[in-house]
């Protein structure tokens, strides 16, 4: 009976060990795809900060004040109108004016919508960007997929709701404003330049789903800002490859002349 008692004890402490082992290797495969996945854009970020804080991020917070600025002054009779002329774009407006709109469209938020929202969406995507790609580099992708999606609104609607990625004729009316096109581009961007795949990955899953359940004008625009963001970081990283491979080739050549 003793020898029983003692084996059931330790068979339980040899399970109770297994389980932890498990635990720990799970524990240890989690950490390992997660340093793979997010590392090298947490390593940026604290480079990027070095220790500043918000003066670090001084787009990013005119950015998240713009858009909370115009979400009041549009809640106004007077100030909605003036809002409409400065910022609010439609498929319906002549070129021209559309597009002298398009810069600041992108801080108008929708106004049913809870401001908050797209407040912090700005403030966490734009910062990670402006910390990572660069301020240049964060307001070009932000501004290439606004306008991108301004312009496919018109070629959309003129293709009409019966042809592949085309738009119903009922979006020549609606409003073209918010930054979800920017932060959509500038997250598929990050992820294609720190190299996190899975989250991409869910990234672009996420606004097919959209665009897939929500036929609308934003959902399609989203699909354009990804594809926006793919081409402006593939042309950038063959530029950069090329610009590599040149400077190795004049510095060779350099110093194959200093020899000489």
């Amino acid at each position: 009976m003793q020898r029983d008692g003692t084996a059931t004890v330790g068979d339980g402490m040899g399970s109770g060990a297994l389980g932890t082992g498990a635990a720990a290797g799970l524990w240890s495969a989690v950490r390992s795809g997660a340093e793979r996945e997010w590392g090298p854009l947490a390593r940026a970020i604290r480079t990027g900060t070095r220790g500043r804080g918000l003066a670090a991020m001084p787009l990013t917070v005119c950015a998240t004040f713009a858009i909370l600025a115009f979400q009041v002054w549009q809640q106004s009779a007077s100030g909605a109108a003036a809002v409409e002329q400065l910022g609010v774009v439609r498929a319906s407006l002549p070129p021209g004016v559309a597009l002298s709109r398009t810069p600041l469209s992108l801080f108008v938020p929708a106004p049913d919508l809870p401001v908050w929202g797209a407040a912090l969406q700005v403030f966490l995507v734009f910062g990670i960007a402006e910390l990572t790609l660069g301020r240049v580099r964060t307001l070009a992708i932000a501004y290439a997929a606004t306008l991108a999606g301004t312009m496919y609104a018109r070629v959309g609607i003129a293709m009409g709701p019966d042809r592949f990625f085309g738009l119903s004729y009922n979006a020549e009316f609606a409003r073209d404003t918010g930054p979800s096109v920017a932060v959509v581009a500038l997250g598929v961007c990050i992820a294609w330049r720190y190299r996190a795949r899975l989250t991409g990955a869910v990234v672009v899953a996420a606004m097919v789903a959209e665009a897939l359940a929500l036929p609308n004008l934003a959902g399609a625009e989203h699909l354009v800002a990804i594809l926006t963001a793919l081409s402006m970081s593939l042309g950038a990283e063959l530029v950069e490859r090329q610009t590599r491979r040149t400077t190795a080739a004049v510095n060779a050549l350099l110093l194959v002349r200093r020899r000489i």
